[in-house]
C-alpha cells in the first residue's frame, strides 16, 4: 500500500496531528490495515476504497484498534484526495455512517477541508463512572467547571466531555495509564475530551487516547464535533455559531480546529481544518 503522511489541523508540519492516508486500499483485509497502522504509529491511519459512484469507503485504524470515525484523518484524507483529484464534494462511508466532506482552495493556496458529522448525541455519565473517570485522570470534582457539566458526547465516536475550571488544570495531564484505558474500553469511549472554555466561542482541549496506543492526541476532530453537539444539546451555545478549538499546545504541536454548530438537534456538526504533507 502507498501510505501518504499528512498533518491535520495545522498549516505547518510541526503542528497538528499526523495521520497516515492510503488512497486506494482495495483488496487489503483488516489484518493488513491494522498492521500498517501499527507500523506507522500515528494515532490513526485512514484506508480508502473508492466506489464506482465516486464516493469513498473509509476505515480508520490506530496502532491498537479500529475506530468508527476519526476527524483528523478525515481532513487529512480529504486534502490528500483533493491534491490528487481536485477539490470538490465527497461522501465518506464510515462505520459511523455517511460523512459529507468538501474541500476548497484558500487564498494562500492551501487546501482546507470541512466534514459534516453524523447527527450527534449526548448522554449522562453515571455518578460512579464519573468518580472512576476523575480518579483515573487524577482530577478532583472541585477542579471542574460547573457551567459545563460532565457528559458523554457522540458525533461518530463516544467521548466523555470533562471541563476544567482553569487553564492551569488542563495544562497538567498525568493520568493513570492502566486505570484509564480499562475504564474507556469498558464503556466504549474513544478519547476523553478534556476542555477549558476561554470565552463563549474559544475552547482549549486535550484528548487522552490510551486505548489506541497513544498517550494524547494533538488534534481530535471527532471529539471537536462531539463537543459542538454537547454544547448545542445542553443549550450552552446559541446556534448557528462558529467555535475555535485549540489543541496540542501543551504537547508542542499547536492545532486549530474550526467547529460550526448549526440549528436543529438532528443536524451534523461541521469541522474545518487544513492539512499539509509530511
Amino acid at each position: 500500500m502507498d501510505v501518504l503522511r499528512y498533518v491535520a489541523f495545522s498549516d505547518v508540519p510541526e503542528g497538528g496531528n499526523p495521520a497516515g492516508v492510503v488512497l486506494d486500499a482495495a483488496g487489503a483485509d483488516e489484518a493488513a490495515m491494522s498492521a500498517v497502522a501499527a507500523e506507522i504509529g500515528y494515532s490513526e491511519t485512514a484506508f480508502v476504497v473508492p466506489r464506482d459512484d465516486g464516493s469513498l469507503d473509509v476505515r480508520y485504524f490506530s496502532p491498537l484498534m479500529e475506530v468508527p470515525f476519526c476527524g483528523h484523518a478525515t481532513v487529512a484524507t480529504a486534502v490528500a484526495y483533493a491534491r490528487r483529484h481536485g477539490v470538490g464534494e465527497l461522501t465518506f462511508h464510515t462505520q459511523a455512517g455517511p460523512v459529507r466532506v468538501s474541500t476548497a482552495h484558500r487564498p494562500d493556496g492551501a487546501v482546507s477541508a470541512t466534514l459534516v458529522s453524523v447527527p450527534p448525541r449526548t448522554a449522562p455519565i453515571a455518578s460512579a463512572d464519573l468518580a472512576d473517570l476523575l480518579g483515573a485522570l487524577r482530577w478532583s470534582a472541585d477542579e471542574l467547571d460547573p457551567g459545563l457539566p460532565p457528559r458523554v458526547a457522540y458525533a461518530g465516536a463516544w467521548h466523555p466531555v470533562i471541563a476544567a475550571a482553569s487553564r492551569e488544570r488542563l495544562a497538567v495531564l498525568d493520568y493513570d495509564t492502566e486505570a484509564l484505558p480499562r475504564l474507556m474500553s469498558r464503556h466504549g469511549w474513544t478519547t476523553v475530551d478534556l476542555v477549558w472554555r476561554e470565552s463563549p466561542s474559544v475552547f482549549h482541549a486535550r484528548n487522552p487516547f490510551p486505548t489506541g496506543g497513544v498517550f494524547e492526541d494533538p488534534a481530535t476532530g471527532a471529539a471537536a464535533a462531539a463537543l459542538g453537539g454537547y454544547l448545542r444539546d445542553l443549550g450552552l451555545v446559541d446556534p448557528p455559531v462558529t467555535l475555535t478549538i485549540h489543541q496540542g499546545d501543551d504537547m508542542g504541536r499547536p492545532s486549530v480546529i474550526g467547529v460550526t454548530v448549526p440549528g436543529g438537534l438532528d443536524t451534523g456538526i461541521a469541522v474545518t481544518g487544513t492539512a499539509v504533507a509530511l
